[in-house]
């Protein structure tokens, strides 16, 4: 899939782009730098705990309808079938013991820094979906792709992040129609609150 088969509408570019990008590489750069050492200790738990790779790599339409790779720690069995729908929490029946921590920390989304890194996400923005679901969006499911994803989002920090993404699709809409680097820092900062205490944002 590519913007050959996405009729992606045009949306005003807004003024303070350049320096999201630049929040974007810094961030990315310094969450690096800092949890490497995390990165590698999670690496070695995933691999004592199961069989199976350390990373998981999934297609998704990023910005524009551009497929992308995705990348994140891997907290489900390598038997499991990835696009089967799943319960939210840690309690999907799919997914490994250091898995559920992974989840519940949102420490598996961490490597889509190299995503953003790339310039095929973003720290903050709607949530990359999966082929198949963006092949049934309409003009107005559409507007998700004039900007980038990103790894947290309006919707996440929301009380409603709970259900299903689709009926999430509110959020994401007042986030495109209101993106600006003040919201982009209340959503960072509610996010890291939520990942210290466990309940999850990413």
């Amino acid at each position: 899939m590519t913007t050959a088969n996405i009729a992606v509408p045009k949306l005003r570019v807004p003024p303070s782009s350049f320096l999201k990008r630049g929040i974007d590489l810094a961030g990315s750069a310094v969450v690096l730098l800092i949890f490497a050492p995390l990165f590698a200790f999670v690496a070695a738990l995933i691999k004592l705990d199961s069989e199976g790779p350390v990373l998981f790599r999934q297609k998704r339409i990023g910005k524009d309808g551009e497929p992308f790779d995705i990348w994140k720690f891997r907290s489900l069995r390598v038997d499991a079938h990835p696009y089967a729908r799943s319960p939210a929490g840690d309690h999907d029946p799919r997914l490994t013991r250091i898995g559920r921590v992974l989840r519940r920390f949102s420490i598996d989304e961490l490597p889509q820094v190299v995503n953003v890194l790339k310039g095929e996400m973003s720290l903050v923005g709607p949530r990359p979906e999966m082929p198949y679901i963006v092949e049934k969006y309409g003009p107005l499911e559409r507007q998700r792709l004039c900007v980038r994803p990103g790894i947290t989002g309006l919707w996440q920090i929301s009380p409603a992040r709970a259900m299903p993404i689709h009926e999430n699709l509110n959020y994401d809409f007042i986030y495109i129609e209101n993106q600006c680097i003040a919201l982009d820092c209340i959503i960072l900062l509610r996010t890291i609150t939520a990942v210290v205490r466990g309940t999850g944002a990413a």
